[in-house]
């Protein structure tokens, strides 16, 4: 369960992060074309935290170990739909 936990801070890092983009470009401080592509970087990367959660959530329910889950490609995993 502590690997979950670290995925989890991970992921509440991102989302702050993706705050924090959002909030610069509304300052003025960044233009939204490097906004856009540090974003699209932050969204692949929360997709691939979020679907390695799964995996390892799935695996534990079913009395799998949850420590055989990895992180799949973004290409794999963009888009699913939770």
């Amino acid at each position: 369960m502590e690997q979950d936990q670290q995925i989890l801070h991970r992921i509440t890092e991102m989302v702050e992060d993706e705050r924090k983009l959002r909030a610069s470009v509304a300052a003025g401080e960044i233009d939204s074309a490097t906004e856009r592509q540090r974003l699209d970087h932050l969204e692949r990367e929360l997709d691939q935290c979020w679907d390695l959660l799964r995996q390892r959530r799935a695996k534990a329910e079913f009395g799998s170990n949850p420590d055989e889950a990895h992180v799949r490609p973004s290409s794999q995993v963009e888009g699913y739909q939770g």
